[in-house]
């Protein structure tokens, strides 16, 4: 109710009028302030301007989105650690899994262990052809880096050498969620 004073009334209405326009600002600044706002961040991995890659050529690869890591056959423990990594990030997608591959490039003539093999079943494993590293771009090298493949051949993003496993996964349901293919 307003005061029966007539100055103190229209200061009340000022309050009241400048309250009804601030108040947008105060909701819009707390929304972004909190994350409040579906999708309105950005994308976690490093966008990279699409670019077609030629995969090896396995069926399993073909029309999927595909998660692809460099590295030596002896595959050290940070080596394993991205195979872990890129298992639990397609694992996390639960009914959309079956749109993601996992695929390792094996850099060199060292062949990988049997035991790894079993470890990381499901991971398509590839002798890399030196094509095939340069047309993947990396601050450093490649095997820095996990990168992902659109269902059309296209390289579009990589990830940080220590990538925040959440962060991924929202990245990657995101454009599953918004792709009408793969």
């Amino acid at each position: 109710m307003l005061p029966a004073d007539p100055l103190k009334r229209g200061r009340a209405k000022l309050a009241l009028l400048a309250a009804f326009f601030l108040l947008p600002v105060a909701a819009s600044w707390l929304a972004w302030w909190f994350e409040l706002v579906p999708g309105a961040q950005g994308n976690y991995g490093t966008l990279i301007s699409p670019r077609p890659v030629t995969l090896p050529p396995v069926g399993a690869l073909k029309g999927k989105w595909v998660l692809v890591q460099f590295d030596s056959g002896a595959c050290d423990a940070w080596c394993e650690r991205k195979h872990y990594f890129m298992r639990q990030v397609r694992r996390a997608q639960g009914r959309e899994m079956q749109r993601v591959e996992r695929l390792w490039v094996v850099t060199d003539a060292v062949p990988p262990r049997p035991e790894l093999l079993v470890a990381i079943e499901g991971t398509v494993v590839a002798i890399q052809n030196g094509a095939l590293a340069a047309s993947f771009p990396a601050e450093g090298s490649v095997t820095e880096h996990i990168y992902l493949v659109d269902p059309l051949g296209n390289l579009m993003m990589r990830f940080p050498r220590e990538p925040d496993p959440a962060r991924v996964i929202k990245d990657l349901q995101r454009l599953l969620k918004v792709s009408g293919f793969g």
